[in-house]
Order: C-alpha cells, then sequence, then structure tokens
C-alpha cells in the first residue's frame, strides 16, 4: 500500500499561479504526454472563472473547489471469512486530494459536447459552490461510509 509516486516530490509549481495543486492538477488532465494542451485547459478555465467572478482571485475558486470535494472517509473492501464488508475508513491527505481532482475531471469529462475548459470550468465553480456532480460523488461516498457504519470494527 505505501507506494508513493515521485511526482509528489519532483513537482514544480505551475508557471502561471506558482501552485503545486494546479500542476499536479495539470498532470491529472493531461493525457499521452500532452502537457501543454492540458496547460491550455486548465488556463482557458482559470480566464473563464475570472471572467464570471471577477472579484476572486481564480486559483483561490480551483483550491476552494478541490477542498470542497475532497473526501473524510471512505469504504474499503475487506474480506472477513468469506463474506466481503464494505468498511468505512479514514483517507489520507494525499488520497483525499487524488479522489477530489480524480472525481473533478471525471464529472467535466462526463458532460460532453463542449470544449474541455468550459466544462472544467463550469465544475470547478459549481464545487466551489459546493453543488455538481463531484460534489454529488462525495456525499454519496460519505453516505455509503455511514450505512456502513456497522462494520467499522473490521477497520484495521
Amino acid at each position: 500500500m505505501g507506494r508513493k509516486t515521485a511526482s509528489a516530490t519532483t513537482l514544480k509549481p505551475d508557471p502561471v499561479y506558482g501552485s503545486k495543486l494546479a500542476s499536479k492538477f495539470i498532470n491529472c488532465l493531461m493525457w499521452q504526454g500532452k502537457k501543454a494542451t492540458a496547460q491550455r485547459i486548465f488556463y482557458g478555465a482559470m480566464a473563464q472563472i475570472k471572467k464570471r467572478l471577477p472579484d476572486v482571485s481564480p486559483i483561490d475558486v480551483f483550491t476552494q473547489a478541490v477542498e470542497n470535494v475532497k473526501p473524510p472517509i471512505e469504504v474499503r473492501s475487506k474480506r472477513v471469512g468469506g463474506a466481503t464488508y464494505q468498511v468505512p475508513m479514514q483517507v489520507n491527505r494525499t488520497r483525499q486530494q487524488s479522489l477530489s481532482i480524480r472525481w473533478i475531471l471525471a464529472a467535466s469529462r462526463g458532460k460532453k459536447g463542449r470544449p474541455m475548459f468550459l466544462r472544467l470550468a463550469d465544475e470547478l465553480l459549481a464545487a466551489y459552490r459546493r453543488e455538481g456532480e463531484a460534489m454529488t460523488k462525495r456525499e454519496n461516498t460519505i453516505k455509503m461510509a455511514d450505512s456502513n457504519k456497522a462494520f467499522a470494527h473490521f477497520a484495521w
């Protein structure tokens, strides 16, 4: 379980906002090593956010959005004597962040028919306001953990 990826240690802050979270996000957004494209999408989304919320810095909106989506608990499958239980567990910080990023991206990739940067901007703004698909995913994760509280004593 204790696999660490190099990306956490070698991550350089992104060129525009100097935020490590942003460059992590861009790396997760990137497909087939096309970082320039990923950056264009990300900064395009940032520009959109700036247009819609002129009085807040877009990077703050982004950071807050990722914060809002982070799940405090999740369920993990645990086999106990032939039965598989969904055991609620605390989520550690790095995993919270990567889940949050993954959900936001999955949500914005799921909406077809518009340029990615617009979909991403929409999803980030929604998450910033504590709504949207990524937020729903988080609620569901927490609900699952709540409804499986009975098995918490299997946590290991």
